[in-house]
């Protein structure tokens, strides 16, 4: 479990800890994208040059902003692929990847099938951009350091939900207690209630794919 009061990732370890809350409040708070969007891989930030598209350079002058996004994705197929040997270095890895993108890493948890990140936004640059070059370069270094035998890679789409500054902490608790939640439910359970509660409509068939035999 991360928090987000530390320096960008530049090559060594940070420990990092969360704040405590009650329960993950879904009614009161809106969701801004649940789409499916097709990626490729793509190489890590600090050897490819930048092929975002940002909204802006820098901050416009008399801009403000508060914006607090939980996302959501899954491993292909939602094949349990995630190790409990290496997920920490995931993680630390992903929280590169957003601070290094200038916005607030809150909490990132996940269980070996997919994975939460909840982080305040800046506007310099699209969720859509942010979140391809999460899965694209997290899944590039999982494939280098050769962690799992074949070809690792997340699957198409996302779900990115926003919440209220006062929110924040019960997100961060209900990220932080996930294998205490998936001991009551499924993930494709957990998904579609999230779905469900910000009264966003859905096809089953663009739904993570399930595990297949």
């Amino acid at each position: 479990m991360y928090r987000s009061d530390v320096p960008p990732l530049s090559g060594r370890a940070v420990s990092l800890t969360l704040f405590r809350s009650t329960e993950l409040p879904h009614l009161t708070a809106r969701a801004i994208q649940c789409t499916l969007i097709p990626f490729t891989d793509i190489p890590p930030l600090a050897v490819r040059k930048q092929k975002t598209t940002t909204l802006t350079n820098n901050y416009m002058p008399n801009t403000y902003t508060q914006i607090h996004i939980h996302a959501v994705f899954a491993v292909q197929n939602r094949i349990s692929l995630i190790s409990k040997t290496w997920e920490q270095r995931l993680y630390q890895y992903i929280t590169g990847i957003i601070q290094n993108h200038g916005h607030k890493l809150l909490a990132i948890n996940g269980m070996p099938d997919h994975v939460h990140v909840l982080f305040g936004m800046r506007p310099t640059q699209s969720l859509s951009d942010l979140m391809r070059d999460v899965k694209g370069d997290s899944s590039l270094w999982i494939n280098e350091n050769k962690f799992v035998a074949g070809k690792f890679s997340w699957q198409e789409g996302y779900g990115a939900f926003s919440y209220s500054k006062s929110q924040t902490p019960n997100v961060a608790t209900y990220i932080e207690n996930q294998e205490l939640h998936h001991k009551k439910k499924t993930f494709i359970e957990e998904y579609t209630k999230i779905l469900q509660d910000f009264e966003i409509e859905f096809d089953e068939k663009y739904i993570f794919k399930p595990i297949t035999n």
